[in-house]
Order: structure tokens, then C-alpha cells, then sequence
């Protein structure tokens, strides 16, 4: 996948899952991964052999199909990690020996601000004629649902990240954990823009909304809500009321259309 702005273009983003037993949430680990742009997914020693083709792994991926068929399945931790440089495993439960604890959002600012210091310095060296460091690499590891992460994996590791929860109820489906950190790591690179969810129309010109006062006038005062003789301020502030909800053309119809139903109302019946 393509860095997202404002990160370093040479990391590469890799999540892990250890030993996990329930294909379901291979399957929505590769739907959270896929819904924030990444796509390496690595299983190492999982119960099913077969986990990424089972029926309940391919529906709980929702569509994530491509972040399945590239996920890779090996034997031994040592090998989910070729290529990674920054280790973060993910356990809730404090160790009394190992690395330190912190939030994902903490640590991954830490993280990019250090790496970006180290990318100036390595951006010197190489005009220098000295060759720069490889490319490096971040992995997320997660345990299996039974009983978490081994402490010989944690110790390993850079930092153990813990999504701050309910202090009575910290207990958080492997899906929805991987959905997190997904999440955090992909709003420290730079993120997503917000898409609309549908177009907004085009805005009322002055005069289209001038218009549509005066006719909110004469209904006003046709139903006696305004009295002519003493509008007072009404009229005005109506005009800033509307002047603050940036009204579009369609929506001007459609008030024009509620003061013509008013005049219609106020109409003596014959």
C-alpha cells in the first residue's frame, strides 16, 4: 500500500495474528485492515490450516477477499517478522518485565516523529554518497483469543500497546482489536479524507434568497404571524437565520413552497 501523507514512504505496515482459533476473526481482522488501507496480514501456527478458505473466515471478511488471498500462513514467529523493524505487541495484561506500556495513539506519535528525524539524517548521509538503511518496517502482533500473547513474544517487542477500555470491562474481541489499532496507525500516518455522503447541491445567490424572504413576508403577515405596521426586527433576522444555513437552491424551493402553502391557507374559504 501507498504511505499515506505526511509518512515516511519506506514503512511498511504488517499485522500478525498468533495461534488464532476462530477463523471468524481472521476473516474480520482482513475486513478492519482492509477498511483502513492495509492488506498485509500474516497467521502464524493457527488452529485451522485451512482458516483462510473456511466459509466463516471469507463472510466475516465482507468483501475483503484480496487481503485474504495475499495474508500468508507460516510456522514460527521468527518468520511473520522478516522484514520488520519495530515490533508492537498487543497485551492488556501488564507484565511485571519487559517493554513499556503505552496507548496506541501515544506511541505512534512518538514513533513517526522519531522516524522522521531519522529519515532527515539518513536523507544527509545519502548526499554524502553513503548509502541509506533499508527500508523498515512496523508489525502489530495479537495473540491468540485463548490466553493472549506468550510473555517470550511480548518481551521481544518494542512496546506492548493498550487500548485504554473500561476498567471493569477491558475484554476486546480480536476483530475489533485489530480494527483499533488499524485505525490509530492509519490517522498517525495522515488518514482518509471524510467523503460526502451524497452531493450538496449548488448554494442560493443573494437574489434567489431575497426572493425568497419576500415571499416569506406575505405569508408571514397573511397568517398574522408579522404585523406590517410593526415587523420590528423579524424580517432580519430571519434573513441572518438563513443567511447561517447556507442554503442551496433546492432547499430555497422548497421554503418558498411552505410560504405559497401559508398564503394559500390564509385565504378566506368562499
Amino acid at each position: 500500500m501507498p504511505a499515506a501523507h505526511g509518512a515516511p514512504a519506506f514503512m511498511k505496515t504488517r499485522f500478525i495474528l498468533i495461534q488464532t482459533s476462530h477463523a471468524g476473526n481472521v476473516g474480520a481482522a482482513a475486513r478492519a485492515m482492509k477498511t483502513m488501507g492495509f492488506d498485509d496480514l500474516v497467521l502464524v501456527a493457527p488452529r485451522w490450516p485451512n482458516v483462510l478458505r473456511k466459509e466463516e473466515t471469507i463472510q466475516r471478511a465482507s468483501g475483503a477477499l484480496d487481503v485474504l488471498e495475499r495474508a500468508r500462513i507460516v510456522a514460527t514467529l521468527d518468520e511473520a517478522l522478516d522484514g520488520m523493524s519495530h515490533l508492537c505487541a498487543t497485551a492488556m495484561t501488564p507484565r511485571d518485565f519487559g517493554p513499556p506500556t503505552r496507548t496506541p495513539r501515544q506511541h505512534f506519535e512518538m514513533l513517526l516523529k522519531n522516524e522522521l528525524q531519522a529519515l532527515g539524517g539518513r536523507a544527509i548521509e545519502a548526499d554524502s554518497a553513503i548509502n541509506p538503511e533499508p527500508e523498515s518496517g512496523v508489525a502489530f502482533l495479537f495473540g491468540s483469543e485463548r490466553f493472549g500473547m506468550a510473555n517470550e513474544d511480548v518481551y521481544r517487542c518494542h512496546v506492548a500497546l493498550s487500548i485504554p477500555t473500561n476498567p471493569g470491562f477491558g475484554s476486546l474481541n480480536l476483530g475489533a482489536a485489530v480494527q483499533v489499532v488499524a485505525y490509530e496507525w492509519r490517522q498517525a500516518l495522515g488518514g482518509f479524507a471524510v467523503q460526502e455522503s451524497a452531493p450538496q447541491g449548488e448554494r442560493a445567490d443573494a437574489a434567489q434568497l431575497a426572493g425568497m424572504l419576500a415571499h416569506w413576508e406575505q405569508a408571514l403577515a397573511a397568517i398574522g404571524f408579522l404585523d406590517p405596521a410593526a415587523p420590528k426586527k423579524l424580517m432580519p433576522r430571519l434573513n441572518q437565520l438563513f443567511n447561517r444555513a447556507q442554503l442551496t437552491q433546492e432547499e430555497i424551493h422548497i421554503l418558498r413552497g411552505v410560504a405559497k402553502s401559508m398564503l394559500q391557507a390564509a385565504r378566506p374559504s368562499r
